[in-house]
């Protein structure tokens, strides 16, 4: 089939509600913010002049409609977008302390996202994708569960490069063995991986970023892998190859959405280079700039519409 798209992701798509200062009473304020991390990935992408498009299920609500519109201005094609009739848009509250760290509050019982079932999935959209990226909220429950492993099938079947971000919030998981698992298919599927410091301790059990990463290529044979650090810079680890790169001091506002514009200039990188064009100074470049990518969305409250310019982050990496 012909490669129409550079990137289809599929999971969650829902309103992050961040806290935007207090009224005259004195209550606090949340800020609308469409999000969910894999459509925050694909905005990075388009900024970064890709092509790509969605698979998943909001609403049939006011926030339903708004994150169809916002993806659609993003420039995401959004014919893989089901609406529900029944079932709500799920919405998370970010609470935010003051060093830009957060925690989640999660309307989602059930929420939209999770009654994807697979018979709604577009595959040819899959098909028709060079890449295709997927997370682990889309695993937390029937049917969407099924259907993403169907369409992990299909994206296997035909060809496409295979990214996985697990990106857990264990407050969504019923048991924190049924993460693990979902984190595990995963692995089983990826040809790049995109984990964070706390999760590779989750999921290896290890302290040493290094050695639960080793564990990681002796029993999955994940062909690239990326480390995020959060303000300490990252990670990337290829064959034999171990590069890590410095990240970029900011004053961050919130932290939400970082590491989803990490992963879409890596799979930029990982589309310009190819998984055989990664070399020390490759992988060492690419790192650099998903770190700045990264760094700047810290700026900003949300994600979708946050996302930086190519412009911005050239001129940080300059500076």
């Amino acid at each position: 089939m012909e490669k129409l798209y550079d990137v289809t992701a599929m999971g969650e798509l829902l309103i992050d509600f961040t806290m935007n200062g207090q009224s005259e009473q004195g209550n606090n304020m949340f800020e609308a913010c469409p999000g969910g991390a894999p459509c925050n990935v694909l905005a990075m992408l388009n900024k970064l002049g890709r092509k790509t498009a969605f698979v998943g299920k909001v609403g049939q609500d006011q926030f339903g409609r708004l994150l169809k519109e916002t993806i659609a201005d993003s420039g995401i094609e959004t014919r893989g977008l089901v609406m529900d009739e029944d079932i709500r848009t799920t919405l998370a509250f970010v609470h935010t302390f003051p060093d830009g760290d957060r925690e989640f509050s999660f309307y989602r019982n059930p929420g939209a996202d999770m009654m994807l079932s697979e018979d709604e999935v577009d595959y040819d959209l899959i098909r028709q994708s060079k890449v295709f990226h997927f997370g682990t909220l889309s695993m937390t429950d029937e049917p969407a569960k099924t259907a993403t492993k169907k369409a992990l099938e299909a994206a296997r079947e035909a060809g496409c490069l295979i990214t996985f971000d697990p990106n857990l919030r264990e407050p969504l998981w019923k048991s924190l063995d049924d993460a693990k698992e979902a984190m595990e298919y995963g692995f089983g599927y990826c040809d790049m991986l995109k984990i964070s410091d706390n999760e590779i301790q989750f999921i290896s059990g290890k302290e040493d970023y290094d050695e639960g990463i080793r564990y990681l290529q002796e029993k999955y044979h994940i062909p690239v892998i990326f480390l995020t650090m959060g303000k300490d810079g990252s990670r990337a680890y290829y064959k034999d190859i171990r590069v890590e790169r410095a990240g970029f001091s900011v004053k961050a506002i919130e932290t939400t959405g970082a590491g989803d514009t990490f992963c879409g200039c890596a799979i930029n990188g990982l589309l310009k280079y190819g998984l055989e064009g990664l070399t020390e100074e490759t992988l060492g470049e690419l790192l650099t700039y998903a770190n700045a990518g990264a760094a700047l969305i810290t700026l900003k409250k949300g994600a979708i519409r946050s996302m930086p310019e190519p412009a911005q982050i050239e001129e940080m990496i300059q500076k």
